[in-house]
């Protein structure tokens, strides 16, 4: 790990300035859980790094009848065990419980779970100077990608690594940045870019921002949520394929629904497709089969990793009969 020089300012201006002031040889420092495995691999070698540890007001979580207000620094565990996000936004507290292990969802934060860097082996090797790091080629395209791609991909193979993310953009989620030139709020959905966008980025944040707090608005009247996530070992690992739904019915039928996968796409994706398949409808097995279907209509799955179409047609539909309260 490269030698460091640690700032510990005290509010959010204080960040806000010390990074500014690294330029883009400053990191920030949540949890740590990313940055520091990102050093030890020297993916990442920053001269300074901010710690946001100190800053307050950033560790606490807010409910009202309008909603949600997370700090982001707030724990995944304090997510997972809120009575309150649990009862009424409960894809949230079903993707927090489902990050890693216990240990790890007690340091790591929301704000870092949404601004983690991918997991891809090629772009994590310290040895490999792949498309992402600067190189001239995407070495999952003809290499091993059992777990990249499969829906957006191109030129870059990652997937996106948050489970939070994609729970918080079905519960229409915004996150509200700090930065040098102010103060801004961006809807979840338009947070996130894919490699065709920008190649070296996941997310619209530029040098010196910061993301402060997450904004959920309260559901509307008959919303029901749920994250499905498969993962080849259910003590800790990152999603194969998941996905978050969100659905308001009426009348036994559908009249609003949010489809959002992970671990699919370089972005958390959603499936207007999917969507389109449940709207106005009654959800009985053959509708969330039928959603299923439409997710993964347009995926291009690579050499090793055909295997998620099926396995995501079949997360959709059971999330979806999940968040119906319907057996299937």
């Amino acid at each position: 790990m490269k030698a460091f020089e640690l700032v510990n300012p005290t509010d959010v201006s204080g960040a806000v300035s010390a990074l500014t002031a690294a330029g883009r040889e400053g990191k920030l420092l949540a949890g740590g859980i990313d940055l520091l495995s990102e050093m030890k691999e020297y993916i990442a070698t920053p001269s300074i790094v901010v710690n946001l540890k100190a800053v307050s007001g950033l560790n606490k979580i807010e409910s009202s009848a309008k909603g949600l207000k997370i700090g982001a620094l707030v724990t995944l565990s304090d997510i997972a065990k809120h009575p309150t996000i649990a009862a009424k936004y409960t894809a949230l507290a079903e993707a927090a419980e489902s990050v890693a292990s216990p240990q790890i969802r007690h340091v790591g934060t929301l704000g870092g779970n949404l601004c983690q860097r991918p997991r891809c082996w090629y772009y994590r090797d310290e040895h490999v100077i792949c498309l992402k790091k600067g190189g001239s080629k995407c070495y999952a395209i003809e290499g091993e990608n059992e777990y990249h791609a499969i829906l957006g991909g191109g030129p870059s193979y990652i997937v996106h690594p948050s489970d939070c993310a994609p729970a918080l953009m079905v519960l229409g989620a915004s996150v509200d940045i700090s930065g040098p030139k102010g103060n801004r709020t961006v809807s979840l959905d338009k947070f996130f870019i894919l490699p065709t966008e920008n190649l070296y980025k996941e997310n619209v944040l530029e040098v010196g921002e910061i993301v402060t707090h997450i904004t959920v608005p309260a559901p509307a009247a008959g919303t029901t949520s749920h994250y499905l996530k498969i993962r080849h070992k259910e003590s800790m690992d990152w999603a194969l394929s998941g996905a978050a739904v969100a659905l308001t019915a009426k009348a036994g039928k559908v009249t609003s629904a949010k489809v959002v996968l992970s671990g699919v796409a370089p972005v958390p994706w959603r499936s207007p497709e999917a969507e389109k398949a449940l709207i106005g409808k009654q959800v009985t097995t053959a509708i969330a089969d039928r959603a299923g279907a439409a997710a993964v209509a347009k995926a291009k799955p690579l050499g090793g990793n055909a295997y998620k179409v099926p396995l995501t047609r079949n997360v959709v539909r059971l999330a979806v009969l999940h968040a119906a309260g319907v057996k299937g």
